[in-house]
This record gives structure tokens, sequence and C-alpha cells, in this order.
């Protein structure tokens, strides 16, 4: 166990609020809980700890130590040994988008229920002790060590409020959502949940994540006991769904987003979640310079994208015919490994330039989006990438594919009217038999979704101007006197009471 010393030290402070943070071992749970840690940071005397492990400490080792060095945030990271052979992993495979294949999922959650005992021998020697423990709703164990050290559990899901609302409906209409239905494709009303929104039962959040049943329960059992909820969203945009979440949380909902805007550094952009991107940024930056204002779709279906080679051919099909700029994310691995094959083949590079251009691996998401010839993104709607783009004022086309994803997209084209759905309508489920499955969505489908999000038109003017306004209201709301920022003093000032009333 290796602890980076906290940069002030806590005797300094007039008091000491200690929050304890519990990333979940995925990038998409481990850049927003990095961002709020620096949030908590920043507020005066606030000290916070990171519980994580080597790998994942070692991919956010520089914005970390821009914050605590330069900022001086006292920022503890603690790293935990990460026990991969006992879980059936391969060595220094801790976080998901490193998995070998899908089989190896289940391995994850085992490996982080088996860090427990480091975790209980930590909280005996953390000093001062701990005020409150923010956990990824992922590593449910959390609930226990907050039992055993009287302090208060905050859980943390990377949702947007619609997709929280939504999964507590199905908890509390459990039955309801069983028989509204006679099959998982066909749409319904979700019983409850406001504007009558419909979806069907396999597009519902988590149904196709759970690796074991046992998992579930455990977090289900955990959320139940919660003392609250961080939601990385602004309340501007999710009023509605937040007001009847934090009705069903008695009051105990704080949003505190988009967290990606709360960046002090460049850097920051460039090295958000990976800090090595692979592209050289000057060239990526000179490529977007000599485009038109609005005239780049960027194109990235995230960091644990289960798309098949076909599809991913048909979507490179779409893009070329759409005869529209883009930059295109595309993963480095195994899974598409075929897709490289067949554009190498196709010399698809060469039929697209000099209006396409290609990233392999890792792509400084943020800083892409911000670039004024940036005129729309493609995204699998995660709800980083998700807020990431509305932070940017860019309108979305939408390729949902599991868990949370035909929420976000629902928000995202019916309520805040921002995006172009791309036309997935079923989920695509980590199962290992990706490769055997049909093309869901073809090059048609794709071409006519980007020139719908980025041609004009009065509808697509209509939907850049939503996207221009969501944006202010964003950027409004993590500033001074800003709905986030106060979100973020009402969070503390709670914990400063909690740990008030329990020294009585």
């Amino acid at each position: 166990m290796a602890a980076s010393p906290p940069t002030v030290a806590a005797a300094t402070l007039p008091q000491q609020v200690h929050f304890v943070l519990f990333p979940f071992m995925a990038q998409g749970h481990m850049i927003p809980m990095v961002d709020i840690a620096k949030l908590l940071a920043s507020r005066h005397g606030v000290l916070v700890t990171i519980v994580t492990t080597p790998v994942n400490a070692a991919r956010f080792k520089s914005p970390l130590d821009r914050a605590i060095n330069e900022l001086r945030l006292p920022i503890t990271v603690v790293q935990l040994r990460f026990p991969c052979s006992e879980a059936g992993l391969p060595e220094n495979c801790e976080s998901v988008d490193l998995l070998p294949s899908v089989a190896s999922l289940a391995g994850i959650f085992r490996a982080a229920a088996l860090m427990e005992p480091q975790v209980e021998t930590l909280f005996q020697t953390l000093n001062p002790s701990p005020s409150c423990i923010v956990s990824d709703f992922c590593l449910p164990y959390t609930n226990r060590i907050a039992k055993k050290s009287d302090v208060p559990r905050i859980s943390f899901h990377g949702f947007s409020c619609f997709s929280l609302l939504c999964l507590h409906l199905m908890k509390l209409h459990e039955d309801e959502f069983q028989s509204c239905a006679s099959s998982d494709h066909e749409y319904f009303v979700v019983p409850g949940f406001p504007g009558g929104i419909e979806l069907t039962r396999e597009q519902l959040p988590l149904q196709s994540k759970k690796p074991g049943d046992d998992l579930g329960k455990a977090e289900s059992e955990a959320e139940s006991e919660a003392y609250g909820v961080i939601v990385n969203s602004f309340e501007e945009m999710e009023a509605e769904y937040l007001k009847e979440f934090k009705e069903a949380k008695q009051g105990r909902v704080w949003c505190v987003g988009p967290v990606s805007l709360t960046k002090r550094f460049e850097l920051d952009d460039l090295e958000r979640g990976n800090s090595s991107p692979s592209v050289r940024v000057d060239q990526c930056l000179s490529w977007l310079d000599d485009k038109e204002h609005n005239s780049v779709i960027y194109v990235c279906l995230g960091s644990i994208c289960n798309l098949s080679s076909a599809q991913l051919i048909e979507l490179a099909l779409g893009l070329e015919a759409s005869e529209k700029a883009f930059v295109w994310v595309v993963k480095e691995i195994e899974k598409t490994k075929e897709l490289l094959d067949w554009m190498a083949d196709e010399k698809f590079e060469k039929r697209v330039s000099p209006r396409g251009m290609l990233i392999r691996g890792w792509a400084p998401q943020v800083m892409i989006l911000s670039h004024p010839s940036v005129g729309g993104f493609l995204t699998h709607c995660g709800w980083n990438s998700s807020l990431e783009g509305i932070s940017a004022g860019v309108p979305l086309v939408t390729w949902p594919m599991f868990a949370d994803q035909f929420c976000n997209e629902k928000l995202i084209v019916e309520v805040v009217r921002t995006g172009v759905k791309v036309g997935a309508w079923r989920p695509t489920i980590w199962d290992g038999k990706e490769e055997t499955k049909e093309v869901l969505v073809t090059r048609e489908q794709v071409e006519r979704a980007v020139r719908l999000a980025m041609d004009g038109g009065e509808e697509g003017e209509g939907r850049r101007k939503r996207a221009h306004e969501l944006a202010d209201m964003a950027r409004r709301a993590v500033g001074n006197g800003g709905s986030s920022h106060k979100n973020v003093a009402m969070l503390i000032e709670d914990i400063i009471q909690q740990q008030e009333l329990r020294k009585q």
C-alpha cells in the first residue's frame, strides 16, 4: 500500500472535513470521480483521499500532481493492491477497458470486492478520521465499511438524474415493469415517469450490465442504505427529474456538474483519463484549424465499445457516404483488428482523405469537442461523453448500446432536443458473441443521421441553438454562485453537520 502525502497538513485546517472517495475501476467511472475529488478539495477546510489501484493511479498521476503541487489541493492518493490473480485476472488488469475479453468482466467485480480487508485496515490508520465515504455504486462493500466507521456513505453512479429516476421507478414498480409489455422489445410508457417517456424493457438501465445476481442484490441493498447521491449533472437541464428523484431520496441529492468544466489547466483536457493520448495534439488541432466552423463531426463510441466488426465497417461506410469531415477514434484492441485490417485493404483512410482523420487509441475528447470546427458528436451516449458534448454546445448523434445509454438518448433527443438518433433500438450485450450478430444500424442510417445533425435548415438551426443555450446553462451552473457551485457547498455543510452530531 502506497500513499502520497497530503499537500496541506491536517493540523492547519480550522474545520477538518475528510472525504474518502472510492472510484470503480473503469475509465467512465474514474474520470468524473477524480474531478469530484478536485471540486471538494478546492473548498476551504476539506481533505480528500482517493482510494484506487496502482494502474489506475498511474493513469491520473499527471492531473492529480498538478492539482496537488500547483493548486495546493489537499488530496491524498492511496494505492491498494488489486488482487488480480485471486480473481482469475491477468496481472495489471485493473480496469474494465484492459480486460482481455468479456468473459473476464465478472473478475473485475470479484477483485474489487476482495479489496475490502485492505480498506478496513486503511480506515484504522487514516488521520484525520473519515467524515464521509463517496463510493461508486459498483462497490457495495463500502457500505459495510461506512457502517463500521459510523460515517455517511454517499453513492455515485455516473448517471443522469433522468436515468437515476428511471432506476428508482423500476424498483418501486417492479411487478408493473415486468407486466407492462408482452416482450422485451415492445415499447411501453415508463410507470410514474414525468412526460410519458417510452422505453422497452431491454433498454432499461442496467438490464444488460449485471455479471451476476448476487452483485445486483448487494448493490441494491447498499443503494437503499446510502445517505445521499452525488450526480454529475446540473439542475437547470434536469429540473423535473431531479425534483422527483430528490423526493425519493429525502432531499439528499446534489448535482455538482458538469465536472468536466471544472478544469484549471489546458493539460487537464489533454490528459483527461489518460496521460498519453494516442495522437499528436498539435497535429490534430492543426488539422481542425484547416476546417470550416462547425463542419467536423467527432466520432467516439466509448472505451468499452462492443460493436461487431461488420457493424463498425458499416459505420465507416456511412461516414464516408455523408461527405462530412470527421475525426473518428478507434480503439486499437483485438476487437477492432478486423476493422483496421479492412481499412488497410480498402485504403479507407486514403479514400476519405483529407476530410477524415482516424485516431487509433485514446483521444483528448474534451479538447477536440471544444474546437470551433467541431459541430457535432456521434456518441454511444455514456453519460460522461453525453455531458461533455452538451457542455461543448454541439448537437449529438446518438448510438446507445447498453446500461443507462438509452435513457440518455431519450433525454438528449426527446427532452432537451439537441440530438438525432442513428437508429440503434436494441442493446448490444456483452456476451462474447458480438461478432455473430446482425448489423443493427445500416450505412444509410449513419449517413442520414450525420447529415441531419450537421446540415442547416430550420430544424438543424433550432437544434444547434438549443445546444448552445444548454452549454451556457452548464457553464453558469459550475461558475461562482451557480447551482452546482452552491450544491458543493451544501453537500460539505451537510457532512459537517453530521460530523458534529456524531460528536455529541
